[in-house]
């Protein structure tokens, strides 16, 4: 089924005229041939697969809601719906819409003019599970449940549903006419999925009796219980499933939270898991360490030196009692947690990782409603100090993925809409940046106010990790993200993923490459102490002309030790003289430094996002714009920040849409005001948009040729990359541990996945090799 647009509440906001830059040439205008990476679902041919048996596969938590169509569903709700429920359209391996030939024999527009009328020639065989066939009858009371025209019905959405003027039979029942007040160009978003009457037809049915359970279905599987105590959803094969049937007897939907992942995988409770870069590296050095004896290189207890060995053997016999005490306690923790993570190395081994992109990307998002960044200088500075190639290599590079930035805001390579707009705002230019900077009244060596000392410069603040001019927060530096590690004197260490010996990513690797990447840092990490310890003894020698040569760098623009952007390579001669490109002079208007507040969720599974956050900070202090990093509960991020707008720059990700015209929309619209004072921003949380976007968005839904409606959409996107409310980054990396022997699942990219294929591979069989580009 269609990506579920629902999703896009759950992300898993000033208007003037702009001095654009020429809108002529935006990037290369031209629409990708294929996606950026492939699907890894260990395709097979429904021959190799044997029947029977049950998937268990794990979700973030049971859904609240079986209705897709409200506010609260989610993607466990759209995995039910894909399973049980009719779709007239899913998606194909490049996100475009198809149509679903389980459910229609055709759909087409057969008429223009005066109106636009689509006519749905139904499979005769479609049924629902209790033997009423599927028909005009289901699709009005979907209609007029969703058409907003009654309030009784508590919907998250009606886009589309909403420009209907009237539903009809055709010939029979199992010909459907749509006929349209208003033209719609998305009119294949409808009607997938699809619910019964039984569910449509009054708003108390609709509103709770589909939260909780699904009498009627159509689909491979049927909802058969819910055991909330247990954390499981069981659906079974159906017997009124007319299309091909579905392999295996059983899907079960299991919770299991993000960081219990591994554990349930280790111990054969899930054979289905999205998981997080770390599991992904661990599962494939479990693969790797099949048939090794003696202790693992990695996990806990692996860093530790034979010095640091025999310290500890020391403390814990030695006469401080105490002390030993302390030490033999530490010592038969590590024991124990060795021991458990090297059965759960065992148990990983029946995994392996299938990879992929998910289709939806990160940006950068600038709150343009007050502060800095209400001046679109300001905005347009901010991203053009970004160097987005790198930001994807330190995400995507690490676990062999295309490290390939996003180009648009509406769509993703592959995608028919895709184009790289970024032209439009223009490519990274620190020089540029600088001078946008100066135009908007923000000038070096301003006189400051004393706010910095009174409240103690340096210390952290509003959880922040550190001073806010240099950026060093509490983020660990190994963390998922791929970033870097900090000397003693600030200097970082750069390379190709700034990654640390014995990271468990680097089994992502091939062999060769992780062998010669391993060795490549320990080199560079070589010199870089060797040029510390050398720096400190000129300065014990010399300490005087230490500081006369500093501050004369000082007057140059430039010092030893500046921070340069993680990743970035170092010129000639710099690794025992500090990185190229010292960080520019702090920036004030009006006795006001410019320092924007970087919001960032806490959890342990945004360390990614947060590595990202540091290179940015990083690449902002070059402009010499300085952040103060505020680390937020991960259940607040979103609700109490991002939506409300309490924050300057933010990272967050929007799901890709077949449907860009009739979904991005209220992501990009113009904010206006609501009758009760406030101002209403739909979805768009930087409270960036124009008039003349929200009319190219207008025109583009309307729009019936296709054609057309594409360069509509692609102009629009140029026009939100010239507002610089925020800048795609990434598309998300989409990590799934799968049983080695489980086919036709794992990471399926844009395509939606075809439940009754999934099974387990008959003995000897083996899956096919994946043919799209990787």
């Amino acid at each position: 089924m269609p990506l579920d647009r629902s999703r896009r509440s759950a992300v898993f906001l000033a208007a003037g005229v702009l001095a654009l830059p020429a809108l002529t040439g935006c990037g290369s205008g031209e629409e990708s041939s294929a996606p950026t990476a492939g699907q890894d679902i260990a395709p097979a041919a429904r021959e190799k697969v044997a029947d029977g048996g049950s998937v268990k596969w794990a979700v973030d938590a049971l859904p609240e809601t079986f209705n897709s169509f409200q506010s609260d569903a989610d993607e466990a709700t759209t995995r039910v719906a894909g399973a049980v429920l009719p779709s007239m359209f899913r998606l194909d391996s490049r996100g475009r819409p198809e149509a679903n030939a389980d459910f229609l024999e055709s759909a087409k527009v057969v008429e223009r003019e005066p109106q636009q009328v689509v006519l749905y020639k139904l499979n005769q065989q479609a049924v629902w599970s209790d033997g009423r066939e599927i028909g005009a009858d289901d699709f009005a009371a979907q209609w007029r449940a969703l058409s907003g025209k009654d309030s009784a019905y508590w919907t998250a959405r009606n886009a589309g549903y909403d420009r209907i003027g009237k539903i009809e039979r055709g010939a029979n029942n199992l010909e459907v006419r749509v006929t349209f007040d208003k033209p719609y160009a998305d009119w294949r978003s409808l009607f997938s999925p699809l619910y019964p009457k039984d569910v449509m037809g009054t708003p108390d049915s609709f509103n709770d009796g589909a939260r909780t359970k699904l009498k009627v279905t159509a689909g491979p599987f049927a909802l058969k219980d819910v055991d909330r105590d247990d954390g499981e959803l069981t659906l079974r094969r159906s017997a009124r499933w007319w299309g091909s049937p579905a392999k295996l007897d059983k899907l079960v939907l299991r919770a299991v939270p993000r960081d219990k992942r591994a554990a349930a995988l280790a111990e054969g409770k899930v054979d289905l898991a999205e998981i997080d870069a770390d599991e992904a590296g661990r599962i494939a050095l479990a693969a790797r360490d099949k048939g090794t004896r003696g202790p693992l290189a990695h996990g806990p207890g692996a860093a530790l030196t034979p010095a640091g060995a025999l310290r500890s053997w020391a403390r814990a016999h030695g006469s401080d009692e105490e002390a030993a005490d302390i030490e033999q306690e530490a010592r038969a923790k590590t024991r124990k947690a060795v021991e458990r993570y090297a059965e759960e190395q065992s148990g990983l081994r029946g995994y392996e990782v299938r990879k992929s992109l998910e289709p939806a990307y990160t940006q950068l998002a600038l709150n343009g409603s007050e502060g800095p960044l209400a001046d679109d200088r300001v905005r347009r500075a901010v991203a053009r100090a970004l160097n987005r190639d790198e930001l994807a290599k330190t995400v995507l590079k690490p676990l062999g993925l295309p490290a390939e930035p996003v180009g648009s805001h509406l769509a993703l390579a592959g995608q028919d809409a895709y184009a790289d707009n970024s032209g439009a705002l223009g490519d990274q230019d620190t020089a540029e940046a600088s001078a946008l900077l100066a135009d908007a009244g923000w000038t070096p060596g301003g006189p400051l106010k004393e706010k910095g000392k009174e409240e103690g410069e340096g210390k952290k603040k509003d959880g922040d990790g550190g001073d806010a001019g240099s950026e060093a927060s509490d983020t660990d530096s190994d963390s998922g993200s791929g970033s870097g590690s900090e000397s003693d004197d600030g200097t970082y260490i750069v390379g190709e993923d700034d990654q640390k010996p014995g990271d468990p990513r680097a089994a992502l690797l091939s062999p060769d490459r992780a062998a010669a990447y391993q060795q490549s840092v320990l080199m560079r990490q070589a010199d870089a102490l060797t040029a510390r310890r050398e720096a400190d003894k000129e300065q014990k020698k010399d300490p005087g002309g230490h500081a006369k040569q500093h501050a004369k760098k000082q007057a140059q623009g430039g010092a030893p030790g500046a921070y340069a952007p993680k990743g970035t390579a170092a010129p000639k001669g710099a690794a025992r003289k500090g990185a190229k490109g010292a960080a520019a002079g702090p920036l004030a208007k009006d006795g006001k430094a410019l320092t924007l507040r970087f919001v960032l969720p806490s959890g342990a599974g945004s360390e990614s996002l947060r590595g990202v956050a540091d290179r940015i900070s990083r690449m902002l202090q070059r402009i010499g714009v300085r952040t103060e990093i505020a680390k937020v509960a991960d259940d607040s991020y979103f609700k109490d920040h991002i939506a409300s707008g309490q924050y300057d720059l933010a990272l967050y990700s929007w799901p890709a849409s077949a449907f860009p015209a009739t979904d991005a929309r209220p992501i990009f619209a113009k904010p206006v005001p609501a009758a009760d004072g406030s101002l209403n921003v739909e979805q768009n949380y930087t409270r960036v948009g124009t008039d003349h976007i929200d009319q190219l968005f207008d025109q583009a839904v309307s729009e019936l040729d296709e054609s057309e409606n594409r360069s509509l959409v692609k102009k629009a996107d140029a026009r939100i990359w010239a507002a610089a409310g925020s800048v795609p980054l990434y598309q998300r990396p989409q990590l799934v541990a799968a049983r080695t022997n489980l086919a036709n699942a794992g990471a399926f990219g844009f395509e939606t996945p075809r439940y009754q294929d999934m099974g387990f591979l008959k003995p000897g069989a083996k899956a096919e090799a994946r043919s799209e580009k990787d």
